[in-house]
């Protein structure tokens, strides 16, 4: 009989564990997981992704559904350093902005556990967390607003312009005179024919249509346009201008002539507006039917006492 001593391996056989994949704080995985694995310890939010020490403390208010008016700053500021500490670990130029707010945290918590001395007056004491609760809702109402903002159509991400060409209609357009360029014109006119001024007194009667009638002749044997200028005669003297320039607006406001600038401070020209519509020149019996002028009495409008 030998003797050798036999060892019994069935209990370390037993205890012996199942070769793992991998160890997590020790533990053994012995299972792929089928999904993104997160440690239980693990930050959850990308610190990241907010956009200052304000959306953080913001986010953590929310989170816990706290009053942001009622605060309690005890459990807020410990988060808000675990937040920050786990921020200087990755980015120190990150975490220098939060560390003011972590500062002002501190503050307002040892604030908060001082005792406050009573006033002879009664009157209420400024609560610490009065200007962090304004800061908060101020930002809050900006975030909100910016979020409202961009649920707006907005150029090159939800449309994109479309350009097209126009072709324009034919015919030449001939652009208007400015009211203050025609003002300008008629006082020049005005002045020279003040200074054919006469001596003699008289009481004239000018006819406004007869005067029309006269222009549009002027405007037919010139086949185009004339020159602003061209279209009075300051030996006339003024009473006959006036008269002439009233004629002159008549028709234009009945569009039987066209006064037009081809840029400011250039010359004013006026011409037929006539020649406009037609795609022929006027015949003599159409230009004689627009010159004639009814002279009867009691027809047409009353003569201007000069």
């Amino acid at each position: 009989m030998s003797d050798t001593p036999v060892l019994d391996t069935a209990p370390l056989q037993e205890t012996a564990a199942p070769d793992a994949l991998a160890r997590i704080y020790g533990q053994p995985l012995e299972q792929l997981p089928l999904d993104l694995y997160i440690p239980p310890d693990a930050m959850a939010v990308m610190l990241d992704a907010f956009e200052g020490p304000l959306d953080l403390l913001l986010y953590l208010i929310r989170k816990a559904n706290i009053n942001v008016l009622d605060i309690p700053m005890a459990p807020l500021t410990v988060q808000y350093l675990e937040y920050v500490e786990a921020m200087r670990s990755q980015n120190l130029e990150l975490a220098a902005d939060y560390l003011v707010m972590a500062a002002m945290l501190i503050e307002i918590k040892s604030r908060m556990l001082l005792p406050r001395a009573k006033q002879a007056d009664e009157e209420e004491v400024d609560d610490p967390r009065a200007e962090l609760v304004r800061r908060l809702i101020e930002y809050e109402q900006m975030k909100l607003a910016a979020v409202a903002l961009n649920e707006h159509p907005q150029a090159e991400r939800d449309f994109h312009w479309v350009e097209t060409w126009v072709e324009k209609s034919g015919g030449q357009r001939y652009p208007d005179v400015s009211l203050d360029d025609l003002q300008q014109a008629w006082k020049a006119i005005l002045r020279q024919a003040q200074l054919h001024t006469s001596h003699k007194v008289q009481r004239e009667e000018l006819s406004v249509r007869e005067h029309m009638g006269l222009i549009l002749r002027q405007l037919k044997e010139a086949e185009g346009f004339v020159e602003f200028g061209a279209m009075f005669d300051p030996e006339l003297g003024a009473p006959s201008v006036v008269v002439h320039f009233l004629a002159m607006l008549e028709l234009a406001r009945e569009r039987l002539i066209r006064i037009t600038q081809a840029d400011a401070f250039m010359p004013i020209y006026v011409r037929l507006a006539i020649a406009d519509d037609a795609e022929t020149p006027l015949s003599d019996e159409e230009a004689g039917q627009i010159i004639e002028v009814p002279a009867e009495e009691g027809e047409g409008d009353a003569p201007v006492t000069v």
